[in-house]
């Protein structure tokens, strides 16, 4: 279980958000809420290690992240709002970079059945910058498949899918949740999942 307490971060002279506490346990998720420049962001860079918080701590089983950090890096998987994609890679080398850097095993038939559920079929060796907003995010989301992780951090997961999408990604979602783990995302859409809990930033 991930337990945040008395968080609190600034951007400049500005607090974002104080005190902040909550717990995140298996086949949990949380949506964090707020408008633009609330700190929502912020905050997931703090969970995923990114950004060091003025006040609080983070704990990850019942031990301080910062003593445990490996261990919490491994267990979870942030994918951020903007697709962190090499342009000139293509949807198959961008999957097999990711697992590259996190010395994982990248085999190639996981990566295409993964691309091809996110509907990525004949995309997967075109350069990326030849793919649309949702066809990069689809790749970006495919990491979800093919990397083991007990934690998800999404900010902001929806964006830029079309319907079909955004369902196959809240059905993704629930699987993962099914089977014990849990998610913190944030999204300004109604989303297709069972109740969850809600943060107001």
């Amino acid at each position: 279980m991930l337990a945040v307490a008395q968080l609190t971060c600034q951007r400049g002279a500005r607090t974002l958000f104080s005190g902040l506490s909550f717990t995140l346990p298996e086949r949990q998720w949380i949506q964090i809420q707020g408008a633009n420049g609330a700190g929502k962001t912020t905050l997931l860079r703090v969970l995923a290690g990114l950004v060091q918080p003025q006040e609080g701590t983070l704990t990850w089983q019942g031990q301080a992240v910062q003593e445990c950090r490996a261990e919490w890096q491994r267990a979870l998987l942030y994918l951020g709002h903007h697709a962190a994609l090499k342009e000139e890679l293509t949807p198959l080398e961008n999957l097999r970079f990711g697992l590259g850097l996190e010395a994982m095993p990248a085999d190639e038939a996981v990566l295409m059945n993964a691309l091809h559920r996110f509907g990525l079929q004949e995309r997967e060796h075109l350069p990326v910058r030849y793919l649309s907003a949702g066809q990069r995010r689809r790749v970006l989301l495919a990491r979800l498949l093919i990397r083991p992780a007990q934690v998800w951090i999404l900010d902001e997961p929806y964006t830029a899918l079309d319907v079909h999408a955004t369902q196959f990604l809240s059905a993704v979602i629930e699987d993962h949740l099914e089977q014990g783990g849990s998610a913190i995302l944030t999204s300004h859409q109604t989303l297709g999942l069972r109740p969850g809990m809600s943060i107001a930033l």
